[in-house]
């Protein structure tokens, strides 16, 4: 059984923007800031008097990026390359209040990365997993990581050892959402497991997940079609609307990632989504997945290969 929920603080019905306590004076790096959920929490941080850093892969779209939400910073990095990783966290040199993993890529079609990982895992936990193992040090009160409920249909299919690499690697039948699905299962099997070695070292910041329901974000975009039916106009415009009466905006989408990084008094490990009917959309309320996600054996399984594929050993590992 997860303890998510449990002597947790009291969280507010409608808690939203306006609930932000005051963040003057503290500080905030967020992956993935140029658009979608990182660019609503760049812009509700800086609006609460935070000091906000955000990460980017182009120059043209962090100064976009930077004017609308405020920040006042940027990092140049891409999660698909660990040699833009390792430079990039060379120039984290300060702590952060609050880290956000944010950025990610959906359901693309198969694509591998320059260090040859499956494009989803690669990007979405296996270079977060590099980048926060590489400035540890200067991760402050809390580390939230960005998940899915596509973490529902994630498996890691007979959770083995060289099962988990070749998902990494890209070995075997690629189906895109499964993939993503395995990828969003990955960041909550890592923020719980960084939670157990947290606890038994006694100290650390606290790792969070959070998930935005359905949101109106640019991920889709890059997202392969709906099999059959993709390009047929009618079913297209049908799931359209569908998508519009489940949905809600980035704004909304971004609440979770926010009260996971600044409501009082959170002490341990929490999952946060939207309170409305499947966690779709609504207000921020504390949740939880699937029984996998809190399995300790698949997590530590995970944690090894994460190491071995990246070569970052997060006792080890040093900002250098």
């Amino acid at each position: 059984m997860n303890t998510d929920e449990v002597n947790q603080p009291h969280l507010a019905d409608g808690w939203d923007v306006r609930s932000i306590p005051d963040q003057t004076g503290k500080s905030f790096l967020i992956t993935g800031g140029t658009s979608g959920l990182g660019l609503e929490v760049a812009k509700a941080l800086v609006n609460r008097g935070g000091k906000v850093t955000i990460t980017a892969r182009s120059e043209s779209k962090a100064v976009t990026a930077m004017k609308y939400s405020g920040a006042q910073d940027c990092i140049a990095l891409d999660l698909s390359d660990l040699a833009s990783i390792h430079s990039a966290a060379k120039l984290v040199t300060s702590t952060y209040d609050a880290v956000f993993l944010n950025a990610g890529i959906m359901a693309p079609p198969f694509t591998k990365t320059i260090d040859g990982f499956e494009s989803q895992l690669g990007t979405n936990h296996l270079g977060h997993f590099a980048f926060a193992g590489l400035i540890k040090e200067f991760i402050g009160d809390r580390l939230v990581v960005t998940s899915s409920l596509a973490a529902r249909f994630g498996t890691f299919g007979d959770k083995s050892i060289d099962e988990i690499r070749d998902r990494c690697r890209g070995i075997g039948r690629y189906s895109p959402w499964g993939a993503y699905g395995d990828s969003k299962l990955a960041n909550l099997l890592f923020v719980h497991e960084l939670e157990r070695r947290r606890i038994r070292a006694g100290k650390g910041f606290i790792p969070l997940a959070a998930h935005p329901g359905v949101a109106k974000t640019n991920l889709a975009k890059g997202a392969s079609g709906t099999g059959h039916f993709a390009g047929i106009a009618s079913v297209e415009k049908f799931s359209d609307a569908i998508f519009g009466l489940i949905s809600q905006s980035a704004e909304r989408g971004a609440l979770p990632l926010l009260c996971a990084a600044t409501l009082p008094g959170i002490n341990h490990t929490a999952f946060m989504g939207p309170s409305g009917f499947m966690n779709l959309k609504g207000s921020p309320t504390f949740t939880h997945s699937k029984a996998l996600a809190y399995d300790p054996a698949l997590a530590a399984a995970l944690w090894q290969v994460s190491e071995e594929l990246t070569g970052i050993t997060w006792e080890d590992s040093a900002h250098a």
